[in-house]
């Protein structure tokens, strides 16, 4: 059957590739020999992800770009490159930690737009070109927050329960071929977004006390998951939202 997990040949973009979980996704990828398309909006950014994954050996392009402007744009100009897309993986996304008392109308509007609006657009654009690929991928990086909620976090849960809802139906509408859709679901990742949250006392005592494996994920444990769902080892998992939150959501 050959090597399951190998990407060698085919092309993947992946947005907010030039740091924490999308930087990782983005380094699976190039390591089992996808030639990656990485965009962010921080081109200095995505130039030091892109030498650092280059020195390994990997293929990589950089493709600046904001995402909330224009999707379609960054779809056709990650085609460019080599003239196909077999992999879409969206990572980028943005939190805003208020509660309803604190957080506006129009701040709750822009985060769904940012974090829901924006991946639909993006899937929107992609998946006709997704379709054509002999195996084609689109994962979205959800959240644990999708099913379980914290207090002072309203937007951030209800944009990735959209995002995951949105993994199904697309799954539905689209994955009747080769073509497939499913979701991650990371939960504490100890990523440069999250570090001041990582080092609070508080925060570890919950996850001592909540998460069966008692520490922080690391940001490279997202790698595996990222590598098995745009693989071909996973060419029969379609619509579902895959946890790796160290079983922080099997435990009552």
């Amino acid at each position: 059957m050959g090597n399951l997990f190998c990407c060698k040949g085919r092309t993947a973009l992946v947005t907010g590739g030039s740091r924490g979980l999308g930087f990782q996704a983005a380094s699976a990828l190039a390591d089992a020999g996808a030639t990656v398309i990485m965009n962010g909006r921080d081109q200095s950014a995505l130039d030091g992800a892109a030498n650092a994954i280059r020195k390994r050996g990997g293929s990589v392009e950089i493709l600046p770009g904001d995402l909330t402007r224009s999707a379609r744009v960054v779809i056709e100009q990650g085609i460019g490159f080599t003239g196909s897309l077999d992999i879409l993986v969206h990572a980028a996304a943005t939190r805003d930690r208020r509660g309803t008392s604190e957080l506006s109308e129009d701040a709750f509007r822009n985060l769904v737009d940012t974090n829901l609006n924006c991946a639909y657009d993006l899937a929107r654009a992609a998946l006709p070109h997704l379709a054509h690929s002999s195996s084609g991928r689109l994962i979205f990086v959800s959240s644990i927050a999708a099913r379980l909620a914290r207090s002072g976090d309203p937007a951030y849960a209800a944009s990735k329960a959209g995002l995951s809802a949105l993994t199904r139906a697309l799954a539905v509408e689209h994955g009747n071929g080769q073509l497939t859709v499913n979701s991650i679901e990371p939960g504490f990742f100890a990523t440069e977004t999250n570090e001041k949250l990582a080092h609070d006392p508080g925060i570890q005592s919950f996850i001592d006390m909540r998460v069966p494996s008692k520490r922080w994920g690391r940001p490279e444990e997202i790698a595996s998951a990222v590598l098995f769902l745009a693989s071909p080892a996973s060419s029969y998992v379609n619509g579902t939202s895959l946890t790796v939150d160290g079983g922080l959501s099997a435990q009552m």
